[in-house]
């Protein structure tokens, strides 16, 4: 039976994560030192003590869940996968996990990545909303028809859909996903348009970070965010990674895609159950 291990993204945060790892596997603290020193601060103590605003900073969050997906599964007796995915932020875990990044590197990016996040949030007022019970094409559509940016940001599972745009297009666009029979159509507690197009500057930011660093060719395929397809070949892996910040993200179809792949197994690492509650409503 072929096993793909799945990675989370923002959003799996929560005050005491990695509280048991660090009980049970001793290796894991090497982990929470090494960051320490890469990060300048003490990202373990905000992780297992709060406060809770200093956890939900994006600077902060980033590295937080990316630690604890890594340290878990380069932890573990045996971690043998067939294929990896990662949601977002969870594909640098995911690339870690296959061998492609090491971890110091694969961390460095994460932190490039949060900073060059919030400097694009700080330009202009955007922000994120989850819409339920859509079809894609209907709420494609929608999003077009409106004047703001405002664009699909992660197909997270069938039926649910998170869109970004600029802070007047989301409060459109949600008014808008309600007439027309949405299930729900709330406003995320985010203060940026992540995976679209007014990510351009971070994009940047984050291409000139890539190139610097050493990539190795994967010990397994990895599903990416931007084609839903395995990937091994190293330039095309740092193109998609680099085009993600201003792309959606398309876990639904990676994971369909998986599926017709012979993929019958899938193990979250990391923080929290979200990936895998999304991926058992996916057909």
């Amino acid at each position: 039976m072929k096993k793909a291990f799945v990675f989370p993204g923002q959003g799996s945060q929560f005050i005491g994560m990695g509280k048991e790892l660090i009980q049970e596997r001793p290796s894991f603290n090497d982990y929470l030192h090494q960051a320490k020193d890469i990060l300048g601060f003490d990202l373990a103590k905000i992780m297992l003590e709060g406060p809770e605003e200093k956890l939900l900073q994006t600077s902060v969050t980033q590295p937080a869940i990316f630690l604890h997906a890594v340290a878990d599964a380069l932890t573990r007796e045996e971690f043998n996968p067939d294929a990896v995915a990662g949601h977002s932020l969870g594909e640098f875990s995911a690339l870690v996990a296959a061998k492609v990044l090491s971890f110091e590197d694969g961390l460095q990016l994460v932190k490039a990545r949060a900073n060059a996040m919030q400097k694009a949030c700080d330009v202009q007022k955007s922000g994120m909303a989850a819409i339920i019970g859509l079809q894609n094409e209907q709420l494609e559509e929608i999003c077009s028809s409106i004047d703001e940016l405002v664009v699909p940001a992660n197909y997270n599972t069938v039926g649910q859909v998170v869109i970004s745009g600029t802070e007047k297009g989301i409060d459109i666009a949600v008014d808008k996903f309600k007439e027309a029979g949405a299930r729900m159509a709330i406003k995320l507690k985010v203060n940026g348009a992540f995976h679209s197009p007014l990510m351009k500057s971070a994009e940047e930011e984050l291409a000139a970070q890539i190139e610097a660093i050493t990539f190795n060719t994967p010990v397994c395929p990895i599903y990416q965010n931007v084609v839903a397809a395995p990937v091994v070949d190293v330039e095309e892996i740092k193109m998609n990674l680099i085009k993600q910040l201003t792309a959606p993200v398309l876990w639904t179809q990676s994971i369909i895609r998986m599926k017709a792949d012979g993929f019958e197994s899938f193990e979250e690492v990391g923080p929290g159950k979200v990936l895998s509650g999304l991926i058992r409503k996916i057909r």
